[in-house]
C-alpha cells in the first residue's frame, strides 16, 4: 500500500463534516433541477407547440446531459472522493453567470436567479472551507505528503 493510498484511508476514517455533506446536497439539488427544466423543455418541445421545435428538444438533452456533472460530483462528494470537488466547484463558477442573466429579466426567473446565486455562492463557501479540503484529503500547495521532502 502507497503512502497516497494510506493518507487518503487516515482522511475518511472520521465522521464526514456536515459542510461536505451540504456541498453535496447543493450540488444534487442543481442537478435535479437540471433534470427537471430539461424535462420540462423535452415536453415543451415535443408536445407543445414552441417556435422552435428542435431547439426546444436539443436544450431540454443538453440540460439533462449537464445534470451529470453536479450529480456526479455530488456522488464523489458523498464518498469523499478528492476528484469530486473540481467538478463542484466548476458547476458553481458556470452557475453564478446563469444566475445573473436570470436576475436581469424582467419576469418571473428573477426569484430563481436568486435562489441560484445563492446556491452556488453557499456551495462555493463550503467547498473551499479547510475542513472540506481536508476531509476530501486535498493538501494545500508546498505540503508534503508524510515521508516525502
Amino acid at each position: 500500500m502507497t503512502s497516497e493510498k494510506t493518507h487518503a484511508t487516515e482522511e475518511a476514517t472520521g465522521p464526514r463534516p456536515r459542510r461536505l455533506t451540504y456541498a453535496a446536497a447543493l450540488a444534487a439539488l442543481e442537478g435535479i433541477a437540471l433534470i427537471v427544466g430539461g424535462i420540462w423543455m423535452l415536453v415543451e418541445g415535443l408536445a407543445g407547440d414552441p417556435d422552435d421545435r428542435g431547439s426546444a428538444v436539443t436544450g431540454g438533452i443538453t440540460l439533462i446531459v449537464l445534470a451529470l456533472l453536479p450529480l456526479l460530483a455530488a456522488r464523489g462528494l458523498l464518498g469523499r472522493r478528492s476528484w469530486s470537488r473540481g467538478p463542484a466547484v466548476i458547476t458553481q463558477i458556470m452557475a453564478l453567470p446563469v444566475a445573473y442573466n436570470l436576475l436581469q429579466a424582467d419576469s418571473v426567473a428573477i426569484p430563481a436567479g436568486i435562489a441560484l446565486a445563492v446556491v452556488a455562492v453557499a456551495s462555493l463557501v463550503l467547498l473551499v472551507n479547510p475542513a472540506t479540503t481536508q476531509a476530501l484529503g486535498i493538501r494545500g500547495p508546498g505540503r508534503a505528503q508524510d515521508g516525502e521532502q
